[in-house]
């Protein structure tokens, strides 16, 4: 069913192509040329990003480019609307278990009016950037398994030994649950015989490429502050916000002590622990936004933390135990570990 639902919505999308542009306001895009760079501005066109990715259009783009090439393509929906493209190479032994390239169709949520250039525009400019949201994450990657296996293909006359598969998951950016998850523990899966998987990395403007084999632990940590609520004019100790408060700064001199590590040149990004404030949640509201002469009774904050390899969860979690969120001044805690990016 999932199938026949992608190969009519692009058999749609072809008649829309194809057929005779109606009379618009609006300027025409310049007809581009076929070339791997038009390709992935094609790719970054398509609207991924949450709250509402749109997974259809990309997929029957991907489907098309799949099959000028010759490689054999399916789509599977675990979840409906959510498909998983997989995309297949046959090696001349087959019997061997196979090599997967991952990668992933949505895009974080993206702010429009803070950009340059319209997020899904995929604008180049004259010294050949290319702005767009999952320009990076992770659309380049995504392209370039394609636009590889098409290079093998047509000029070098390449035929791999091992069959190679290629795959496209949705809701990366939100965990996976109804994506990956539920592809990488499915039969179709299973029956792949994977021997060998890489995922996304990092994208590389030469032909030098850092192939990761570990990568940090994600960990999302909301601190919670209680204390007696009071008049704004007033000062006392132990309020919910001073409290708070002593949390974030303690937070941001650890911080700043790992970034120091990376700006000296001592460890990659990848290397340290890092922690970055994502939200603050405080205060009462009124009519106008905030009442500014209350001080409330609940103040709360969320952290982004990523862990390498190489660090002791345990010794994460008791240091923010006892010293970012203790309960001696009405703290608590909750880590969610996260399974996304």
């Amino acid at each position: 069913m999932a199938n026949r639902l992608i190969s009519l919505s692009c058999f749609i999308l072809l008649l829309l192509l194809l057929s005779p542009p109606i009379a618009s306001h609006q300027p025409e895009r310049e007809e581009e040329e076929d070339t791997p760079i038009t390709r992935f501005q094609t790719y970054l066109r398509f609207k991924t990003a949450h709250p509402n990715p749109n997974y259809s259009d990309p997929v029957c783009f991907l489907l098309n480019q799949a099959r000028s090439i010759g490689v054999q393509a399916r789509t599977i929906e675990y979840v409906p609307g959510k498909p998983v493209l997989l995309l297949t190479w046959t090696g001349s032994r087959p019997d061997l278990p196979s090599i997967l390239f991952n990668s992933h169709l949505d895009s974080v949520p993206v702010e429009p009016d803070k950009w340059a250039h319209p997020p899904f525009a995929a604008v180049r400019t004259p010294d050949g950037r290319i702005f767009a949201r999952g320009a990076q994450d992770d659309k380049c990657i995504g392209l370039q398994y394609l636009e590889a296996i098409r290079n093998l293909r047509e000029v070098h006359d390449f035929k791999p030994i091992r069959t190679v598969h290629v795959s496209y998951v949705p809701d990366e950016e939100i965990g996976g649950l109804d994506g990956a998850a539920k592809f990488f523990s499915s039969k179709e899966f299973e029956e792949l015989n994977v021997g060998f998987a890489m995922d996304e990395g990092q994208a590389s403007p030469s032909d030098e490429f850092r192939v990761f084999y570990a990568d940090r632990s994600p960990w999302h940590v909301i601190l919670r502050a209680t204390g007696v609520p009071g008049h704004g004019s007033r000062m006392y100790d132990n309020s919910a916000m001073e409290n708070l408060m002593k949390s974030i700064e303690m937070m941001t001199q650890f911080r700043e002590v790992q970034f120091d590590v990376v700006k000296r040149g001592r460890a990659a990004n990848s290397e340290v622990i890092s922690v970055n404030p994502v939200y603050l949640k405080a205060g009462i509201p009124s009519a106008n936004g905030f009442a500014m002469n209350i001080q409330p009774s609940e103040a709360e904050v969320g952290f982004d933390i990523r862990l390498p390899p190489t660090v002791d969860p345990e010794l994460v979690r008791k240091r923010i135990a006892e010293e970012w969120a203790p309960a001696s001044r009405n703290m608590t805690y909750q880590v969610l570990l996260s399974s996304f990016g």
